[in-house]
């Protein structure tokens, strides 16, 4: 299955922060015991590249992807350690490039017009949407996608349990990042268990509201 097709499926993609690279391996073995498959461990911290590397080695069912990337050589650091895919808070031409010649994915914040025309420019059908709570969440999207007819959106930011089946319905989107699955705190303080939980009711919702 190719990379997006197993966001798409997946429905929401936990994104993470982590303190610690040995926080990488519990945390996404929570999020497959609650039935999500798929995850973003952001560049926020200096553990981001060892935590990849840890899930891509020791979780290899889990499909893990950097996120909060900024400059090309993130980029390769992250694929280097095995990140499938890549995303980013805004649009960088550079970065998407440097994504397209390694063959990995890209998912670039998107959220005017010029953005995504850029992003389209560059061959891409999926696009973030972040922070979406900040910028209109459904109803901006939705104007957005009437010019943009085919483009796909991964709403983050605002976005939580008690909203996702609304998210989810829309035609457009793809899938949403979820911050809520994965607290800080969760994870630093070995609230495992806790994740999963949420894991669980997101990854229900997503079967009851598509059918998978």
């Amino acid at each position: 299955m190719q990379i997006m097709d197993r966001i798409k499926k997946a429905g929401v993609v936990p994104v993470i922060v982590l303190d610690s690279a040995e926080q990488a391996v519990p945390t996404a073995k929570a999020l497959l015991a609650g039935g999500i498959d798929v995850m973003e461990i952001t560049f926020r911290t200096e553990a981001a590249a060892a935590a990849i590397r840890e899930v891509a080695e020791h979780v290899p069912e889990m499909c893990v992807g950097a996120g909060s990337v900024r400059t090309a050589e993130q980029c390769r650091t992250a694929i280097g350690c095995g990140a499938a895919f890549i995303v980013s808070a805004g649009f960088s031409e550079p970065l998407v490039l440097s994504c397209r010649e390694q063959g990995i994915p890209a998912l670039p914040g998107c959220v005017t017009p010029t953005e995504i025309m850029a992003a389209m420019d560059c061959g891409l059908d999926t696009v973030k949407f972040f922070p979406a709570g900040a910028f209109g969440g459904l109803s901006a999207i939705r104007a957005l996608s009437e010019p943009f007819p085919g483009l796909k959106f991964v709403p983050t930011g605002g976005v939580r349990q008690e909203n996702l089946e609304d998210y989810l319905r829309t035609p457009c989107i793809a899938a949403v990042g979820g911050s809520w699955i994965c607290r800080r705190e969760d994870i630093n303080e070995g609230r495992f268990d806790r994740i999963t939980e949420l894991t669980a009711r997101a990854s229900e919702t997503v079967r009851r509201v598509r059918g998978e």
